[in-house]
This record gives structure tokens, sequence and C-alpha cells, in this order.
């Protein structure tokens, strides 16, 4: 198990279509991903649990990635959100 942390900076935080591509990037991996926040933790592959977060602008959020390419896929999910969910 792996668990990384980034801030969520882009203009409308983590909902709608931010979370539909982090979903999307999600389910290209095998391993389990959750999302936590403050003591939160949600499914990373479920948009109804990612938009119950409320996550916005500033959040520190964890992902956390276990399974075989549990590397893989958290550093994919950070480089996105680094990237501000920019294609």
């Amino acid at each position: 198990m792996i668990t990384k942390e980034a801030v969520i900076n882009n203009q409308v935080g983590l909902h709608a279509r931010p979370a539909t591509f982090f979903i999307q990037k999600a389910n290209e991996f095998k391993s389990s991903i959750w999302i936590e926040k403050d003591d939160r933790k949600v499914n990373a592959k479920s948009l109804l649990g990612v938009l119950s977060l409320g996550i916005v602008k500033g959040t520190t959020i964890k992902i956390i990635a276990d399974g075989s390419d549990e590397n893989n896929a958290a550093q994919t999910l950070i480089d996105l959100i680094a990237s501000d969910f920019s294609e």
C-alpha cells in the first residue's frame, strides 16, 4: 500500500469535470484506490464518492493505492492533480 498527499489547486476543486477526469484515470489501474480527506475515505473510482467529499481549491487530500500497480497509479493521479486536470 502506498499513500501520497496532494493539494487541489484548480479553480473548481475536485468537482464535475475534474472529478470525471480523475475517476477515468483511476479506473485505468487494477489497484484499489481511495481518496482521503480529513477522516473520510472514499473509493477513487466512484464519482458519487469523490463528489461527496466536497473537495475545493486548496484542500489537501491523500491518495491511497493498494495493488499490483499501486506505485504507478498513485503517481499518475498525483501528476494529474499537479497538471490542474489538463489533458
